[in-house]
């Protein structure tokens, strides 16, 4: 178990530690226990439902706690839990897994061995590929009473129709190519741009380099995933037609920013849910108009299969506050995880939250929640968010995540997906680990928000134009202090570039220190660095070290002529309202927290717009800084040597207390990497 240690005298203070039994009321939930049942260890309840029922019984001056038997717990609606079922600062109620024991809570069924029937039909079996005829098998959902709606012809996102689980894996829409990505030949129509207002609805067409596409029956819905412009934003889109004469496919719809080359990499699709590529294990096809599923089985169909149908959270807590979830899977929904909403002081304690078509844990509103010690991985969309506060008055939402192992994120929406997400004011994310990503790993939204002591790599893996944590298009949002994370191995050379953290459309006012920056970023053919600002200024960059990083310090600075469009208003340019009207920065409390927005809009003449760095060590970094960077004389450091690293071949980065860059650099405060990451007890 992983725990974070400041954190562990509160959540010890939670849960209770010491206090006598007499204090508490226990209530039991097992599967083969009855509602009828007095819900004791010897006779417990079996649904939650019963279990929140027998809480409400007790008054407030008693803990309660509710303590779930080992199991499958399956959910057709949302488990909810609001003001009724509440606890107090005193007293929280508790609802958590038997010690030792493992409870999963789905929101899908177990589909029994009898639904699943071999593919008899000459037509279908002609369309299949010879290596899977025989392996394939199908089940009726429609006889079952499963929803199969169809995908609608453009997304962004997760599709909404029911997924497969087996062996705790999610199966996978039937697609080509298997692995990696197809390339457009060539462009043949744009077609329409609507992002820029273009409403005509013409779809793009484009030529396909091999003769795989020319079986597919498009009739039958076939679906493309694709970067059709940008390598920071994919997006999904029925076939029209394929024509196998010209190599030709028309979309039946056209892409939010029409299909042209908008990065310098080729542009890649693949196809998705095509009957013709089920051509391994572990893939399936909806066939929604008949509600019908094809599927082959991993291990010969030995192992049970569970299908998602529950489109909503499977824990939801709205205005619920004192309220404690801990040790418990939650798994297999077409919604969220667990969503908390409003409320004062919920936690969220070392739950493994998995195989969601959606985010695994999202909170919204209230004060105080914290979530610590989860595992959150393979979501469709996101890992986890944070949203709280209001920003008009700056007041602090206080929410906390705290030792969190967050992975494998983004499986369905492949871009603007974050493993961790932050919103509104005042929030802090600690000790979490989060890796293995296509696109950004953590957006930052709000204010005076705190991402500290964390690692991130392995993220921006084939998506260009990013950071692992981005943070943009809006200078109100200020006050952020990014310190003592390490970031390593980010990135990949895809042509425009790609950074560890990005500043974007002229955001700043925030800290970035003290971070530990290891093979980071790739400046392509622009001006971008490990850390990026785009046409920003006021950020500051202190105490930092940057280890193999092509350009450690990079800017792409905007002109007076932009920055004046920009804060007047005009096309694509939002300022006066994120300025002016969601906030107001030319009055308290923006102008007396943040000083530096005084004469923000109209600053005076002969006013510099720069970044600002001082106390950073650079190792081995081929170019240390571009655009607006202003370093600090002789404040900064640069070597090809070990500065003093612990064991740099072993990938300790904290410096000795002997080491080179304390000698060479008056100043630099010790960096502690070892409290970096998730930390054990």
């Amino acid at each position: 178990m992983y725990l974070h240690t400041t954190f562990l005298a509160f959540a010890l203070a939670i849960t209770l530690a010491g206090r006598p039994a007499s204090a508490e009321t226990a209530f039991y939930v097992a599967t083969n226990g009855s509602d009828a049942n007095p819900g004791t260890r010897a006779r417990p309840f079996r649904t939650f439902e019963r279990a929140r029922e027998a809480v409400r019984g007790v008054g407030e001056t008693k803990a309660r706690r509710v303590i779930v038997r080992g199991g499958v717990y399956e959910f057709s609606a949302s488990f909810a839990l609001g003001p009724l079922d509440s606890g107090t600062p005193k007293n929280p109620v508790i609802w958590e897994a038997a010690k030792g024991e493992n409870v999963r809570l789905e929101g899908g069924r177990k589909l029994p061995a009898s639904a699943w029937q071999p593919v008899e039909d000459s037509a279908t079996l002609q369309r299949l590929d010879p290596v899977a005829r025989g392996k394939v098998r199908k089940a009726d959902l429609k006889a079952l009473g499963i929803s199969t709606p169809p995908f609608p012809t453009t997304y962004h996102g997760a599709p909404p129709g029911p997924e497969l689980f087996c062996g705790d894996q999610r199966m996978r829409l039937a697609c080509w190519p298997n692995q990696d990505w197809a390339t457009i030949a060539r462009i043949v129509e744009a077609g329409s741009r609507p992002r820029d207002g273009d409403q005509k609805g013409q779809p793009g067409i484009f030529e396909y380099a091999t003769d795989r596409p020319s079986k597919w029956q498009a009739a039958d819905g076939v679906w493309l995933q694709g970067y059709w412009c940008y390598d920071w934003y994919d997006e999904v889109i029925r076939v029209a037609a394929v024509d196998p004469a010209t190599h030709r496919i028309t979309l039946a719809a056209p892409h939010v920013y029409s299909l042209m080359q908008g990065n310098p990499s080729p542009r890649r699709y693949r196809a998705l849910n095509v009957l013709e590529e089920l051509d391994q294990p572990g893939e399936f096809v909806v066939n929604a108009a008949a509600g019908v599923v094809f599927f082959w089985p991993p291990d010969d169909g030995a192992v049970p299969v569970t299908i998602s149908t529950l489109d909503a959270p499977i824990m939801a807590l709205k205005d619920a506050s004192h309220i404690v979830l801990r040790g418990l899977v939650v798994e297999c929904g077409l919604g969220d995880g667990v969503e908390v909403i409003g409320g004062t002081n919920c936690s969220i304690q070392a739950c493994t939250v998995r195989n969601l078509r959606k985010t695994g844990i999202r909170v919204d509103g209230g004060f105080a929640h914290r979530v610590c010690d989860c595992d959150i991985y393979d979501t469709g969309t996101g890992g986890l968010t944070l949203a709280g506060g209001d920003r008009k008055t700056l007041t602090p939402g206080c929410h906390e995540a705290l030792n969190n192992h967050i992975w494998g994120f983004s499986r369905h929406q492949l871009t603007s997906a974050y493993g961790l997400s932050f919103g509104g004011v005042g929030c802090r994310a600690a000790h979490n680990l989060i890796h293995d990503a296509p696109h950004q790993a953590v957006f930052v939204g709000g204010n005076d928000h705190v991402f500290e002591l964390n690692e991130v790599y392995h993220v921006c893996t084939e998506t260009d134009d990013c950071g692992a944590l981005y943070k943009g298009r809006n200078p109100s949002c200020r006050g952020n202090v990014i310190r003592f994370n390490y970031w390593h191995d980010i990135g990949s050379p895809m042509g425009h570039g790609n950074a560890a953290i990005y500043f974007d459309d002229g955001d700043g006012g925030d800290l970035v220190m003290g971070n530990v920056f290891v093979r980071c970023g790739d400046p392509g053919r622009g001006s971008f660095g490990t850390v990026f600002s785009h046409g920003g200024h006021d950020i500051r960059a202190e105490n930092n070290i940057f280890v193999d990083c092509k350009r450690a310090l990079g800017s792409a600075p905007w002109d007076n002529a932009r920055w004046r469009a920009a804060l007047k208003g005009g096309e694509d340019c939002f300022f006066p309202d994120k300025l002016l009207k969601e906030v107001d920065i030319t009055r308290p409390p923006y102008l007396t927290h943040y000083p530096e927005l005084v004469n923000y809009l109209d600053p005076p003449p002969g006013a510099k717009r720069v970044n600002r760095a001082k106390l950073n060590v650079f190792v081995r970094c081929k170019q240390i800084s571009s655009g607006n960077w202003q370093l600090e004389p002789g404040a900064n450091w640069s070597t090809d040597q070990d500065p003093g690293f612990v064991n740099m071949g072993k990938g300790n980065y904290r410096l000795r207390p002997s080491a080179d860059a304390f000698k060479s650099l008056k100043g630099l405060a010790p960096i502690p990497f070892e409290q970096m990451g998730l930390q054990r007890r």
